[in-house]
């Protein structure tokens, strides 16, 4: 597994995750690679509260070209969150469906 800084970031550290053994879908993991994602993904995390302090963080996949994947590469996004950000980031992913984001 390998951590890069995304080239369009959402955010400052905007971080992707991703597999050295190309696969396209997170369910192509196998069980060796599920347990080193989620150590990658504690250590991004830890070196990104070090190093910017974000008060949150959106993890997100694309699988699929219906679910928004455009590189046919598994890839994971970390994404830290700042306050103010946006103005209101209640129901984080779910504005992907803005119509059904807002459920409170």
């Amino acid at each position: 597994m390998l951590a890069i800084r995304d080239h369009f970031p959402i955010s400052p550290g905007h971080t992707l995750l991703l597999p050295r053994r190309h696969i396209v879908s997170l369910f192509d993991l196998n069980i060796l690679e599920w347990v080193e994602l989620g150590q990658l993904l504690t250590e991004v995390r830890t070196g990104l509260l070090a190093e910017l302090q974000p008060q949150g963080f959106n993890i997100g996949v694309n699988d699929g070209a219906v679910a928004g994947q455009t590189i046919t590469h598994f890839h994971l996004h970390l994404i830290p969150r700042y306050p103010a950000d946006q103005r209101d980031p209640r129901g984080g992913v779910r504005w992907i469906f803005p119509d059904k984001a807002k459920y409170w």
